[in-house]
């Protein structure tokens, strides 16, 4: 049974997001592997920080190539669209954990290449953030 100290600490890291922030910064780092990683990794925390108090885009791992690619492996036969299955399975499967369920396109379970960029892109940045986004 947990202390009521280790309930804290617990409770502490999970609102500030703190294993996101440091697989975050994990997977970036392995990804890239910089000659200075210490570097690096204070330079990628304050692309973080600016993208917050910004709320513009942050880094991602994941740019429009690979986005690109993915559609591609998931439609090989080109016909520009792909299942909804198809779709949440792979956002899923790139580590996006909240999932628009009702996608343009998604009524009728044909998503198209533009749609799945565009919320694989949405995905990606909210995955990424490590941080609550604040409503204005």
């Amino acid at each position: 049974m947990a202390t009521p100290r280790a309930k804290e600490a617990a409770k502490y890291l999970e609102r500030h997001k703190i294993a996101e922030l440091m697989n975050n910064l994990t997977s970036s780092l392995l990804f890239n592997r910089p000659e200075d990683p210490k570097d690096f990794l204070i330079d990628y925390l304050g692309q973080l920080k600016d993208s917050k108090d910004n709320h513009t885009q942050g880094p991602c791992l994941f740019n429009e190539s690979n986005l690109d690619s993915v559609f591609g492996i998931l439609d090989p036969t080109n016909e520009g669209y792909v299942s909804y299955d198809q779709y949440k399975e792979a956002l899923i499967t790139l580590g996006v954990s909240k999932i628009n369920e009702c996608p343009e396109g998604g009524d009728h379970g044909r998503i198209s290449r533009e749609t799945f960029k565009v919320e694989a892109r949405k995905g990606l940045q909210k995955s990424s953030a490590t941080y609550e986004e604040s409503c204005n």
